[in-house]
């Protein structure tokens, strides 16, 4: 049905999938298909990097809604979310350790994603420009947030 493994690939990756794993078995190095071999176990790792991403937005999203969003009522909810991140992040982490040479570079792009959504959300509050959680003299807010802001980034590293 399928000509080459060009077209396999693109009308039915699944078979092609099924197909390369046989090939693998049989250690038929001469028809595999290479090329995209290597570009699909790239992409193997893109998931979990993502997810590193998406949680540290929310992550961040929260830490700054507790530190500098004067609520008037509890703040427990604020605060049950920056647990489950961190519990969420330390899941990841364990599960995936290599990701932890990404942090910076992850900690990078979820910081201005973060920021935006805090600052479109609460437009009159004042949000700092560069997470300062790990500086000294960086902001700490009041009713226990210390814990909750400076040992959540480093604790990661």
């Amino acid at each position: 049905m399928f000509s080459d493994v060009a077209n396999l690939y693109e009308q039915d990756i699944l078979r092609w999938s099924e197909e390369t794993v046989a090939q693998l078995r049989a250690r038929d190095w001469e028809h595999l298909d290479i090329d995209r071999l290597i570009a699909e176990v790239e992409a193997l790792g893109i998931p979990q990097k993502k997810e590193l991403v998406s949680r540290l937005v929310v992550l961040l999203e929260h830490l700054l809604k507790r530190l500098y969003v004067n609520f008037l009522y509890d703040h427990r909810g604020w605060e049950q979310t920056i647990r489950t991140q961190r519990t969420e992040l330390t899941v990841l982490l364990d599960a995936v350790p290599s990701l932890r040479s990404r942090w910076e570079i992850s900690l990078e792009k979820a910081w201005p994603l973060a920021r935006k959504n805090v600052c479109q959300e609460y437009p009159s509050v004042v949000f700092p420009v560069q997470w300062e959680g790990d500086r000294p003299g960086g902001r700490i807010g009041e009713d226990g947030a210390r814990s909750l802001y400076v040992a959540t980034i480093s604790e990661f590293r």
